[in-house]
């Protein structure tokens, strides 16, 4: 028979989310699988380890390090005593963002005192739905094999259907046109199969930086291609185009004792009436030079009140 505290550790390693607690200098004292399978660091490459050094690098969505003392939702839970819940980014241990929902409870000893916390955290991304998605996608050949995302062609099927939207019911959507900044430097100093694994991490990031209704493909190379639907304004487009920015630029990679980190250079823009596929790729991509143009790392958009496009530095 198994004593209380073997049952509990069962109990917790068989659950779906990720589990770990830490104390009250946020070492990292416990981490059951789930968290290992969400994270990718098994729990002999994290116990004892402060959870803020390399490890999950809490990120919000406006891409601010949440694991300054005073941002920590753990430090903010055990100070103020209670429970809380956040949406937030963690870093996977292949160099991607995860978007989870996190839920902290202080930890208090025999006397009250608090002795450190309990973080539960469950995938916050459509993972079952993008799984089928992979599958049929690999079944019509519409696959990029190293991303996982869709292909150029499977972009332009999409881009057909958001037009014939657009011109039956009046549903607006964008695109846009997404770059690695200095990427053959990457791949010239790490070589390639560090570049393969770079643009499988921003693949994933872009993935987890959009919404379930918007489609991100991989058109070639070092360039991406988004598709977002159901958007009015140019602002939204511009707001979810600076997300995927700050997301990617939170997010590296290992490699032997280097750390790669990389940026990428948007282009983004509303179907205008009189548009074709063809035309509002080419705008998009005109953006985008604009973006890299004028220093890398940034959003150029065309906003409906303005007759130049606006662009955005990273910081």
């Amino acid at each position: 028979m198994l004593a209380d505290g073997d049952l509990f550790k069962v109990l917790l390693d068989n659950l779906y989310d990720g589990v770990y607690a830490i104390d009250t200098d946020r070492r990292i004292v416990f981490w059951n699988r789930a968290a290992e399978r969400l994270t990718g660091y098994s729990a002999d490459e994290v116990i004892g380890k402060p959870c803020r050094e390399q490890v999950l690098m809490h990120v919000d969505d406006r891409g601010n390090n949440l694991c300054d003392i005073r941002m920590c939702p753990a430090s903010k839970a055990m100070s103020a005593h209670q429970s809380a819940e956040e949406e937030l980014y963690l870093h996977h241990k292949d160099g991607y963002r995860i978007p989870v929902i996190s839920r902290i409870t202080p930890l208090r000893g025999a006397d009250g005192a608090v002795i450190g916390a309990i973080e539960v955290f469950s995938d916050n991304s459509s993972a079952l739905r993008a799984r089928q998605t992979i599958d049929e996608l690999r079944k019509l050949a519409l696959l990029d094999p190293l991303t996982h995302l869709g292909n150029r062609r499977y972009a332009d099927t999409i881009m057909r259907a958001r037009f014939d939207e657009l011109q039956r019911y009046g549903w607006p959507f964008g695109v846009m046109f997404i770059d690695l900044d200095h990427f053959k430097e990457i791949n010239d100093r790490h070589g390639h199969d560090a570049g393969d694994q770079v643009l499988k991490m921003v693949a994933t990031t872009l993935s987890h930086s959009v919404r379930y209704l918007d489609t991100i493909t991989r058109w070639g190379g070092e360039e991406f291609v988004a598709i977002i639907g159901n958007i009015y304004k140019a602002e939204l487009l511009q707001t979810i185009a600076e997300k995927c920015r700050r997301l990617v630029e939170q997010s590296s990679l290992e490699s032997g004792t280097d750390t790669i980190r990389v940026s990428v250079s948007i282009g983004a823009s509303l179907a205008l009436p009189g548009d074709t596929p063809e035309t509002l790729l080419k705008r998009a991509d005109q953006l985008l030079y604009q973006s890299k143009e004028t220093g890398r790392n940034r959003v150029s958009v065309m906003l409906e009140d303005s007759p130049h496009p606006e662009t955005i530095p990273g910081r």
